[in-house]
Order: C-alpha cells, then sequence, then structure tokens
C-alpha cells in the first residue's frame, strides 16, 4: 500500500468522539454556491457545461453508449487506528457503486410501479486503479494518519498534505474518492459527504466521504447506523458526475418548488426528504404519486434510495462525453 505518515494538527491531541448524524447532510451545493462566488473560471465552465447539456439532452442515447469504467484511488485519511479502514471495505463501497450505477441493485424492485419505466442503467463502473500516476503498481488506495479531528469543506482541508489531509491525484485520469473521519462546515459538522461538480479545479476535483458512511462493513457497522450501505458515494459520485440534487437546492429564504434539477422526468418537489418517508409523499402539487423519494439524490436513508431517471443518466453521458471525455477509451489501470 501506498503510506504517507504526514501528520498536521488542528490544535488538539484528543480524538474528538464522532457521531453519525440522524439525517443525512451533503455539501455539494454548499461547496457550489461558494465556487460560484469565488472562482470566475468555475462559474464560467459551469454556465458552458449547463448549455451543453440544455443543447445536448435531447440527442443523448445512453442505452447506446459503451460501459465506462473509471479508475478510483481512494485517498484514507485517518487519526484513530480503525479509522485506517481495510481493503475489504474499501471493495465493499466499490462493489456498491458498480451495482447502483449498473441498475444490478437488488431493491431496485422497490421503485413504484409508475416509475419502473424511468429506472435507468448508467453504464458506468467503477474499478481501483492498478497503476499510480509515475506508472508503478498500486492498490489503488493511499493511507495518511494525520492528526486533525475533522477536515473543513472550505478550505477543501483534505484534499491538501499541508492541510493534513493528501493531495489528488490527476483528476483527468483518475477519480480521487478521499475518506476521512468527520466532515464540517465552518462550525457545523455532520456532513456525510461532499463532491466538487464538473468545472472546478484539478486540485480539489473529486469526493469526500465520512468514515462512518463508506461501503458496508468495518467502521459503518455502528448501532442505528441509517449509512450503512453505500449510498452516500452513490449520492456524491452522481454530483461528481453533472447530477443535481432532486428538489432542486432551494435555499431556506427561497420558495419550496421554485427550484429544478434540471431533469424532466423527476417530479418537482420542495425540500429534501430524510429518513423512511412512505409512498406517495405529496409536495408541489405532484399527486397522485408525490416525490421520487426512493431516488439517489433525495436525502432519505441508504435503505430507501435505489434508483436513477433517465434523464439523470443522460446528464451523466454528456459530462462523460464533454467535460470528463478523459476517461473514455482510457486504459483502468492508468
Amino acid at each position: 500500500m501506498n503510506d504517507s505518515n504526514r501528520a498536521a494538527s488542528d490544535g488538539s491531541n484528543e480524538a474528538a468522539p464522532v457521531t453519525v448524524p440522524s439525517h443525512r447532510r451533503c455539501a455539494t451545493d454548499e461547496k457550489h454556491r461558494l465556487l460560484l462566488a469565488s472562482s470566475p473560471e468555475y462559474a464560467n465552465n459551469r454556465k458552458q457545461l449547463q448549455q451543453t447539456v440544455m443543447a445536448a439532452r435531447n440527442n443523448a442515447r445512453s442505452s447506446n453508449r459503451e460501459v465506462v469504467t473509471i479508475p478510483v484511488v481512494v485517498h484514507v485519511v485517518w487519526k484513530l487506528p480503525e479509522e485506517n479502514i481495510s481493503i475489504e471495505q474499501i471493495n465493499s463501497q466499490i462493489d456498491v457503486l458498480n451495482r447502483d450505477f449498473r441498475k444490478k441493485n437488488s431493491d431496485v424492485s422497490k421503485v413504484p410501479d409508475v416509475w419502473k419505466p424511468l429506472v435507468s442503467d448508467a453504464r458506468i463502473e467503477f474499478k481501483l486503479t492498478s497503476t499510480d500516476p509515475n506508472g508503478n503498481p498500486t492498490d489503488g488506495i493511499t493511507r495518511t494518519q494525520s492528526n486533525k479531528n475533522s477536515f473543513d469543506v472550505n478550505g477543501d482541508d483534505v484534499k491538501f498534505s499541508v492541510s493534513g489531509g493528501i493531495d489528488a491525484w490527476p483528476s483527468d485520469r483518475y477519480l480521487n474518492l478521499w475518506v476521512c473521519r468527520q466532515i464540517k462546515s465552518g462550525d457545523q459538522d455532520g456532513i456525510l459527504g461532499y463532491a466538487q461538480f464538473p468545472g472546478g479545479a484539478a486540485e480539489t476535483d473529486g469526493v469526500v466521504i465520512m468514515t462512518n458512511a463508506f461501503g458496508t462493513i468495518g467502521t459503518v457497522n455502528l448501532p442505528n447506523n441509517p449509512y450503512n450501505l453505500g449510498r452516500t458515494a452513490v449520492h456524491e459520485v452522481a454530483h461528481y458526475l453533472n447530477v443535481y440534487h432532486i428538489w432542486g437546492d432551494e435555499m431556506p429564504w427561497e420558495d419550496e418548488c421554485s427550484k429544478s434539477d434540471k431533469v424532466d422526468d423527476t417530479p418537482n418537489q420542495g425540500r429534501q426528504n430524510v429518513g423512511k418517508p412512505v409512498y406517495p409523499h405529496i409536495s408541489c402539487n405532484n399527486a397522485p404519486h408525490g416525490d421520487m423519494f426512493m431516488n439517489y439524490m433525495d436525502y432519505v436513508d441508504d435503505d430507501t434510495m435505489y434508483m436513477f431517471t433517465k434523464d439523470q443518466v443522460a446528464r451523466m453521458d454528456i459530462c462523460l462525453s464533454t467535460i470528463r471525455s478523459s476517461f473514455l477509451n482510457q486504459p483502468v489501470h492508468s
């Protein structure tokens, strides 16, 4: 394994207790808004990509595209020994990504009949890379011991060695997936994960997941943990591939039902759903079927989300054919 012993302190040698939040919280949109305000290049890239999506989505034919395999490097950043998660736990997460993105998850049968025709195979697979950026053999995992109790979304701390994390591998060749003990935003913690939408800086491109929500064994085996099926990474990797939250990311001061997830085959809904809603759950005058809360892009528990739609997959297709086209026809080991 690729070991890094770079350690950094956040002012405390004590390991702060890490608890699993009662409701899902993703910081992708928060990071998106921050980048829009601070990076003109990111804002311009996002605008151009959305124009491309709007122009191309009617021509997207995901069913005709070859399966794309994305090489993955998992950066394990740990403080306590149990957070230095096993390769078996990492493989369990890769397995979930491959089942869910290929519509091979057994719980897809729970999708209400009205939406079963919309369920789509994204034709995307993931594999731990076998070659590092210098061409050397690797197991696709880096391990970094850090003295930090938590990592801040705003500074992307986990993505840099100088702030107690580990630097990204080239983002045009790998999906960088960081796993760390706790993620916070300012003084608020309890974030399960976040992704950088396509269009941002290469050195911060990728996905970050809390250790207690990564994979299906090991550190996720906590009492009453609703995030033990690996679906946090499914949700965040979809963001990485340019898919939005299903409710459209209205802010608390904005009117419910006022935003869109920019796809046509998901019902308009109000705020995010959490926990285990009962079908049908009505909002935004979307009766009789209500919210598609079982979509991977809502905030429900892991055992309550189990589908992508055709139009969501079309957004992934366009992302892969444009801003993330370096993954097409690329050897998996590279």
